[in-house]
């Protein structure tokens, strides 16, 4: 119980590691991937680098960037005609990990909008399944989470790869070859490490906003 009032407080709340600060608070676990950026593998992988996230580009999936009026971007999906898996990368703590608390949050936050989740044992670790209220009933979901080095990645596939092991595959093994890019900056805990569009991408959309008419 001590650990966690400790976890609330106004100075747990804030990943102020200094910005020079680049050595491990203490060594990570070998993995498999998703990976941080001080882990990713030697291999022949195409990724689109948005910033914190390295995607993989030929996948067969479609990347999709949400771009806000600011033009930064605001999410990303991976689609196919199957369904879609929404990526978020979070600031976590330099000591501990948050996904046991989101889940708890994701779980409360599904059952208020009038769906259901339950927790099961995957691939990744624990990860959420369950349905959300859609026009003419519900839309499967499940959430995937990893706790990195100061970072927290989540992933939320929705329609039939939520539920179905074959659709899911492609958008798993995309999800395993991720690569986080945290950063030095510090942030907030659960603050969004800022992404960013490719230079071409981000040069072709202020040409779009600067035409008549854009």
């Amino acid at each position: 119980m001590a650990r966690r009032k400790e976890k609330r407080t106004e100075r747990s709340k804030l990943d102020a590691t200094p910005p020079w600060e680049t050595s491990r608070v203490h060594e990570s676990d070998p993995t498999t991937g998703p990976y941080d950026v001080r882990d990713q593998p030697s291999d022949d992988v195409e990724r689109l680098d948005l910033g914190a996230l390295r995607i993989p580009a030929d996948t067969g999936l479609e990347i999709r960037v949400e771009v806000d009026q600011q033009g930064q971007v605001a999410a990303v999906n991976l689609v196919n005609d199957s369904g879609q898996m929404q990526l978020g990368v979070f600031a976590a703590p330099r000591n501990e990990g948050i996904w046991t608390d989101v889940r708890k949050e994701i779980k409360a936050s599904i059952s208020s909008q009038g769906g259901t989740a339950s927790e099961q044992d995957g691939e990744f670790g624990p990860e959420l399944v369950g349905k959300l209220p859609a026009p003419g009933g519900f839309t499967p979901v499940r959430f995937l989470g990893i706790d990195g080095p100061r970072w927290f990645l989540r992933a939320m596939l929705a329609g039939t790869p939520a539920t179905a092991e074959a659709a899911a595959s492609v958008f798993i093994d995309t999800f395993r070859s991720l690569v986080v890019v945290r950063g030095s900056e510090p942030l907030p805990v659960r603050e969004p490490v800022p992404l960013v569009l490719p230079r071409e991408a981000a040069e072709q959309i202020a040409a779009a906003t600067e035409q008549p008419g854009g």
